[in-house]
């Protein structure tokens, strides 16, 4: 019987984020021994603090995209733990990656956390 590769769902919103994923992803896809999952919350949305990103560092599509922007910090982090927590339930990941400490870092961390 084959063993499934543990899932990791990397978690990211902010350009901080982006510029921190690009390398881990690149060596984590390279080893192949993880079944990767990306989710951005969409904290910076439009090309020029988002898309640019994506493109130049090579990081993939998400698999989930929230899309949660515009937003006071209090409602902006409290709808992402609500996507988040769904995304944790359906995916039941063994482990979640977040970077830095933006509003989507405290959010994934929070969900992760609790559903732990």
């Amino acid at each position: 019987m084959t063993k499934s590769k543990p899932k990791l769902l990397a978690v990211v919103g902010a350009r901080p984020n982006f510029m921190k994923v690009a390398p881990i992803w690149r060596e984590l896809a390279g080893r192949g021994s993880f079944d990767l999952r990306l989710c951005h919350t969409g904290q910076h949305y439009d090309d020029n603090m988002s898309k640019v990103f994506f493109d130049e560092m090579e990081i993939p599509a998400p698999k989930h995209q929230l899309d949660i922007h515009g937003l006071g910090h209090g409602a902006m982090t409290g709808r992402m733990l609500e996507g988040i927590e769904q995304i944790v339930l359906a995916e039941r990941p063994d482990l979640v990656l977040v970077y830095g400490d933006t509003n989507s870092t405290l959010a994934a961390a929070l969900a992760a956390r609790k559903l732990a």
